[in-house]
């Protein structure tokens, strides 16, 4: 496995950030947030280790729903700047490694959208069949409508036509007619103009809205033989004028329809959905504190094409959905999490962000977002969630979880310099205040959820089996505990979550260790998970630095403390045999060969930075493994094969012919050519002598040497 064979599917392992650009940062004082403000932010958000930036709707609106009412699709808001300001912020998010894609509304337009303007103008209009119409009463809809508060049917009378005109939401944002050949040949033009922009792709709304048939007429039905080729269609657009853009729908349906839209075996409609029920089972195991619903819908996931990939979440721009639960479950989640009618919306969901929900238990939200990374997907996050942002409960519906985001102490919070009462959105107030949550504090805090969050993005980057491999849920006895193996190739990892407050000691059989078949993990004469080693990915300090031993048959004890989590590298024993250098584990080993004195066992021209080379006992003379690794800061040699490239980096500074403990336990030091250095022995009194030869590292294998003639 290698990393180069990930890179080009890029969103198989990304990391998604979504934000508002009105909420992010303002840079002109207006109490707005602008793009402007964002471009400012940027090294916030490289730093943060996310890969894709989800911007939501920045395009001319009423605002009638925050933005998803829009009158030019082609345009941008100017309370947030210009065309100029986003194509300069798309140029510095690209500079650092990041990707930008964005809201793509085609179910829908504002009423105040010109083509709905003409549309209603006249029966006669060449724009009236963008939209769907109807000249004889509608049924009863209530029950069909997104916004039950708001609306009580989807359909409202135009009056200066006297004809119905459909709309799943807001009657404020009526419904294009994508039957319309037409329709379908506008929405081509602003996926090709974004694109053409910089933009890597769209975050679809509402899809089953936008590929729904409902209230076309017969004569125009023939246009489309099956929604699902235009969707298809759209795909191959996108393929041919930007080969690496993604199309993120938000489809909010059972697994076996979401598969429909994936475009079946063929893979070739959405690139990403987001996994909703994955979602809604996680909050209902969270609530009982039993991991099994989330287990089962885990097993239940279909397997995907591979070009294809879940989006995993924990919290979104909308409402926190439960509709795919059961009444009396969905009840039970309410009563953990949103037991106050001002919690709750549309008598579906949440209107709460996760630490308030969590009583800001810090080590429920570090469970909770350790799961969010750990799940197989490429997770998504809503902006503020790193720093543990709560609501404002006073905000109407989903705007509760749309407030200003919190850099600083501030009154103002750091996003901006007009005063509290000017900003687009009130501040929450109270312990989730920016008095006590912000970027600021939490930068300083090296405890703090947001350094997690960093932590937990970098190990998902070095984890490609969570976004290319098989998920594999184990069965502890403990009802409590979610156990899964993500295994992709020879790469494996093991994830454990305790949704429990009793700590607990989770004994598990692993099955059958990893590995492929053309390059067997194991030495000759050992057998089934002998050697084996799991390695604490997190740091925690629960487990032995060197790793914690499977038993031949997999069998392994596990314990977890109060709501604990845990990643664990499999780790498999000296092979022989190559690979790429993991940040968690060094294995490689190379051919040496033999000199008059010394053993070579390479230099830097040798060992291409990022890989390592092992040396066994029987060719070094040593009493165990040696490895010799490059890093960007030089060659650097340990006498244990478990040393790390972390450890390694330590290194840099060290002057020379200094020794320094490795953390573990093995000796390292820098080498230069012309220079003679010493090892000290780890167990015994010998002193091991290294020379650098012509860019060659040479091992002595020491017998008593003196010191003193090797520090010559």
């Amino acid at each position: 496995m290698r990393i180069t064979d990930t890179s080009d599917l890029w969103w198989k392992t990304g990391i998604i950030y979504c934000l508002d650009v009105e909420t992010f940062y303002d840079s002109n004082g207006d109490g707005c947030g602008d793009l402007a403000g964002l471009a400012e932010r940027v090294d916030y958000l490289a730093e943060l280790g996310i890969t894709c930036l989800w911007l939501m709707p920045f395009y001319p609106t009423p605002r009638r729903d925050d933005g998803y009412d829009v009158t030019d699709l082609f345009g941008v808001d100017r309370r947030l700047g210009h065309h100029g300001d986003l194509v300069e912020f798309i140029r510095m998010a690209q500079d650092r490694g990041l990707r930008v894609i964005v809201d793509l509304v085609v179910n829908h337009t504002s009423d105040q959208h010109p083509w709905f303007k003409a549309a209603r103008s006249s029966k006669d209009s060449p724009y009236r069949d963008f939209y769907i119409w109807r000249s004889d009463p509608p049924p009863d809809t209530s029950g069909d409508v997104v916004f039950p508060d708001q609306e009580t049917s989807i359909w409202t009378l135009d009056e200066a036509t006297g004809e119905w005109y459909l709309h799943h939401f807001y009657k404020e944002q009526p419904d294009l007619n994508v039957a319309n050949p037409k329709v379908r040949d506008e929405i081509a033009k602003v996926i090709g103009f974004w694109l053409h922009l910089g933009i890597s792709g769209f975050r679809v709304d509402a899809v089953p809205y936008f590929l729904s048939m409902e209230g076309v007429r017969k004569e125009e039905l023939h246009k489309v033989h099956n929604p699902h080729d235009y969707l298809r269609a759209l795909r191959k657009f996108m393929g041919r004028r930007a080969g690496d853009s993604i199309l993120l729908g938000e489809v909010n349906l059972p697994y076996h329809e979401q598969m429909d839209y994936f475009g079946g075996p063929d893979g070739d409609e959405l690139t990403m959905l987001f996994d909703f029920v994955v979602m809604q089972k996680m909050y209902l195991s969270l609530a009982r504190q039993d991991a099994r619903p989330l287990a089962d819908a885990l097993r239940d996931r279909p397997p995907l094409p591979p070009d294809n990939q879940w989006a995993t979440f924990v919290r979104n721009h909308d409402e926190l959905t439960l509709d795919k639960l059961t009444d009396e479950e969905r009840q039970e989640v309410f009563a953990a999490f949103g037991p106050e009618p001002q919690m709750q919306v549309y008598g579906r969901g949440l209107k709460r962000r996760v630490p308030p929900m969590l009583d800001g238990d810090p080590r429920r939200i570090r469970l909770v977002y350790s799961l969010l990374f750990a799940l197989p997907g490429t997770p998504v996050l809503y902006y503020g969630e790193e720093i543990g942002m709560g609501e404002d409960l006073a905000a109407e519906g989903r705007m509760a979880v749309r407030t200003p985001m919190q850099w600083t102490a501030e009154p103002s919070a750091g996003f901006s310099t007009a005063p509290p009462a000017d900003l687009v959105s009130p501040l929450p107030e109270g312990g989730y205040g920016p008095q006590h949550v912000n970027v600021a504090s939490a930068r300083r805090d090296p405890d703090s959820l947001l350094n997690f969050i960093i932590l937990l993005t970098q190990r998902y980057r070095e984890c490609p089996e969570l976004g290319w491999g098989t998920c594999r849920v184990l069965d502890p006895p403990h009802h409590a505990v979610l156990a899964h193996l993500n295994t992709w190739e020879d790469a494996c990892m093991l994830a454990l979550h305790n949704l429990s407050p009793e700590a607990v000691t989770v004994p598990l059989n692993l099955g059958q260790p990893p590995g492929r078949p053309d390059r067997p993990d194991r030495p000759d004469g050992e057998s089934g998970w002998s050697g084996f080693l799991l390695l604490d990915l997190l740091k925690s300090g629960t487990f032995p630095q060197e790793g914690l031993g499977v038993s031949d048959d997999g069998d392994v004890e596990i314990s977890l403390g109060s709501y604990g989590h845990a990643w664990l590298r499999v780790q498999p024993p000296a092979s022989g045999a190559c690979c790429e250098l993991r940040p968690d584990s060094i294995r490689a080993l190379a051919r040496v060969e033999p000199m008059s004195e010394g053993i070579v066992v390479g230099g830097t021209d040798e060992i291409e930075e990022g890989t390592a080379k092992v040396v066994e006992p029987e060719e070094s003379g040593f009493d165990e493994p040696i490895a010799v690794f490059h890093t960007e800061t030089g060659c650097f040699f340990a006498l244990n094969d478990t040393c790390t490239h972390e450890d390694a980096s330590l290194a840099e500074g060290w002057i020379e012919g200094e020794t320094v403990e490795c953390p573990l336990h093995s000796s390292s030091f820098s080498l230069r050519t012309g220079k003679v250095l010493c090892l000290p022995a780890t167990e015994d009194t010998r002193t091991h002598r290294v020379e650098v030869r012509d860019g060659q590292v040479v091992l002595f294998p020491g017998t008593g040497a003196d010191p003193d003639a090797c520090a010559q």
